[in-house]
């Protein structure tokens, strides 16, 4: 345990005194009782000494006053309590197809509108990343808890070209082990080059999960290599579950993007396969209210992490019903305060 202000337990070297001076007022109250008989002595308890019980509340009250002094002295202790922690990465899929309006006003302005409404209900407890992907990937927002920061950050997204989702995973376990100090296991994605030889991370147990979460906001239609589901289970290996949402309608809508027509559905088996894969969940949403409705039921991480933790509220309590109870007793018992 340590002291903000530890100066103050000098207080506590006037405790004795205060036993000092209780002490010299029994044996005045001895001598007196030895000289006028015992009066002052024997109280309204039915004839009965009192004895030890007229010791108890001046005890109470030096214990109080000791804990209350400690109090002051703004105590801090490790604890391991409970809160809402981890790192949330918003994986936006930025390619043409989030132009197309089957969801109103469009699919990637709808992301976008309901992302800025999950952040602002985080606490600053969750950090918050933001990757954007098309035919390639990259980390628009690295986690932080700055909430403006990353509502910036999702402002300037904007429909670009194809789709790479495995990309965009990569780009986002990049992010988690960044954010997690484990960057020397994180894929190589802005290199030609062969990735360094690097640890390969530990699997975690079947069943057991990071407080690292990736979220995908996708159409699911994927046009570009690698296979999604290849950096899915390099998640699921770490641990990392990863959420799919699909935007759009299985119908689909036609676009008209430089000249060409296209055609653009939503893709759900491919997203269903890669919230499977990790563990996570699949969610479909055909409109901005869905995409809301999704965020408020994503499940949160209750990690119990040790940090130092102000206690004072602890020994003020304490100490204050230690003296209300030092002042019943007295004034149940002799009718006055101690």
């Amino acid at each position: 345990m340590s002291f903000l202000w530890p100066a103050v337990l000098f207080l506590l070297l006037l405790l004795p005194l205060g036993v000092v001076l209780y002490l010299r007022w029994q044996q005045q109250r001895w001598r007196l009782a030895a000289r006028y008989g015992n009066f002052g002595l024997v109280q309204e308890t039915g004839g009965r000494r009192l004895g030890w019980r007229r010791h108890i509340p001046p005890a109470l009250f030096l214990t109080g006053l000791a804990i209350l002094t400690i109090g002051l002295a703004r105590p801090q202790t490790v604890l391991s309590l409970p809160r809402e922690e981890g790192t949330v990465i918003l994986a936006f899929d930025v390619s043409g197809s989030m132009a197309a309006s089957d969801v109103q006003p469009t699919r990637m302005e709808a992301a976008k509108a309901a992302a800025r409404d999950f952040v602002h209900r985080q606490p600053t407890s969750v950090q918050i990343g933001v990757v954007a992907f098309s035919d390639s990937a990259f980390s628009v927002q690295t986690p932080t808890d700055n909430q403006d920061a990353i509502l910036a950050a999702i402002n300037r997204l904007a429909p670009q070209r194809g789709t790479s989702i495995a990309q965009g995973l990569l780009a986002s376990l990049n992010s988690i082990a960044v954010a997690t100090g484990q960057a020397g296991q994180a894929p190589n994605l802005y290199s030609n080059l062969p990735p360094n030889p690097a640890p390969t991370p530990t699997p975690v147990p079947k069943g057991m999960y990071t407080s690292a979460v990736i979220i995908l906001l996708s159409d699911g239609e994927n046009n570009e290599n690698p296979d999604p589901l290849v950096p899915a289970q390099l998640a699921a290996t770490r641990g990392v579950r990863i959420y799919t949402v699909g935007i759009g309608s299985p119908a689909g809508t036609t676009l008209h993007i430089n000249g060409f027509t296209v055609h653009t559905q939503l893709d759900e088996l491919t997203l269903k396969q890669i919230s499977q894969v990790t563990g996570g969940t699949y969610y479909s949403a055909q409109s901005e209210e869905d995409l809301r409705t999704i965020y408020e039921n994503l499940d949160r991480e209750l990690v119990a992490k040790p940090e130092k933790t102000e206690v004072t509220s602890l020994f003020a309590g304490a100490s204050i019903f230690l003296l209300l109870i030092g002042g019943a007793l007295s004034l149940l018992w002799f009718s006055r305060m101690p």
